[in-house]
């Protein structure tokens, strides 16, 4: 049993590849990218429209106008 606790006080501390900062900065940015496509994928596949279209403001704003006039 002694021997076990002797070879985790020997071993170095784990060092990380990837912060965990630096974790959350890519997970956040793979949201807002997949977000971004399947609002284009959404507009202009199913929608019949331009797919680029979907990330300009005055598709977003046409769109809080439909939903705040009902």
């Amino acid at each position: 049993m002694e021997e076990k606790q002797q070879k985790r006080s020997l071993r170095r501390p784990r060092r990380r590849l990837i912060p965990i900062w630096l974790r959350l900065v890519i997970v956040l940015v793979l949201v807002a990218l997949s977000g971004a496509i399947g609002a284009m994928i959404g507009y202009g596949v199913l929608g019949d429209g331009k797919p680029f279209d979907a990330l300009k403001p005055a598709t977003w704003q046409h769109i809080i106008d439909l939903i705040e006039k009902q």
